[in-house]
């Protein structure tokens, strides 16, 4: 199985984007996505930007760089900032809504499905092959179960991907819930979601993490952990785990990932996290024991 970086969810100063993205270069990653997923308003690096900075990773590296789209467009700047990054002409565009699918369909070029596009059966799958889609990462809520009957009705498969380890993007809402929380409007939000590198948690009244608020994303309050399932994925027939950026100890996810899918899994390595809707249960169920 090979690895992957995911787009990064949050809002980062351009400084510590451009850094983190150079120490990735650093580690046993095999794929690389990056772009704004979230929310169009955010300006740190602009679409042009993230171009810039994945053709410079490509060159700079022998990793497959991907280029990813919003999952939510909520205006006509918000399309335009899709279109440039599906007509970039270099790199391999991750498509997070159908809009960006259409594009990419109608110029003949293939690309990838992110979590965002909702594909939960053989036919609808087997559709955006058709389409040009290549790789396919699965709903977060979807259960190995689930993915391995998808996957065996199907005659020709896409490369498929699964986010391992990472906060779980559960839903996106016309609402910011970050400039909500400040009391702030939405159209004047100052882009103040720059403030939270990791977003804002949310806990239940038994101080139980719930979620993690992100500008219009919602986030799970956990993140999922699927270290103690890789033979389980690898019998399902995932090809790509999917690692979410985040702000501390990345490397050591990393790490413990690549030694894992060689066969020297340290269980002690990544103790916390939910692994619930890969075994079929509640998502935020704490990892299996066993």
């Amino acid at each position: 199985m090979r690895l992957s970086l995911g787009p990064n969810q949050f809002y980062w100063r351009r400084t510590d984007i451009n850094l983190f993205y150079e120490q990735m270069l650093e580690t046993p990653l095999d794929v690389i996505y990056l772009g704004e997923v979230v929310c169009g308003k955010r300006d740190e690096l602009r679409a042009a930007d993230w171009i810039e900075l994945a053709c410079a990773l490509a060159d700079n590296s022998d990793k497959q760089v991907v280029l990813s789209t919003l999952a939510l467009l909520e205006s006509g700047a918000d399309f335009s900032w899709v279109r440039k990054v599906c007509d970039n002409g270099r790199l391999l565009v991750e498509a997070n809504d159908m809009a960006a699918v259409e594009l990419l369909a109608e110029a003949g070029l293939p690309f990838t499905c992110g979590p965002a596009i909702n594909l939960y059966n053989h036919r609808a799958v087997a559709q955006l092959m058709t389409m040009g889609m290549q790789r396919w990462t699965a709903p977060v809520e979807m259960s190995g179960h689930q993915l391995g009957e998808v996957l065996t009705r199907l005659t020709h498969k896409p490369e498929v991907e699964v986010l391992a380890h990472g906060l779980l993007p559960l839903a996106y809402s016309a609402r910011c819930f970050t400039a909500r929380h400040l009391g702030l409007s939405k159209d004047n939000c100052g882009r103040r979601c720059i403030e939270f590198a990791s977003g804002i948690p949310l806990t239940s009244q038994e101080d139980q993490s719930l979620f993690v608020m992100n500008g219009i994303q919602t986030l799970s309050g956990e993140p999922v952990n699927l270290l103690r399932q890789m033979d389980s994925l690898r019998t399902t027939g995932v090809d790509l785990l999917r690692l979410s950026p985040q702000v501390h100890d990345m490397r050591a996810v990393i790490d413990a990932f690549d030694r894992a899918r060689n066969g020297d899994t340290d269980l002690t390595l990544l103790l916390l996290g939910v692994d619930g809707y890969w075994r079929g249960q509640c998502g935020f169920d704490l990892i299996a024991s066993g």
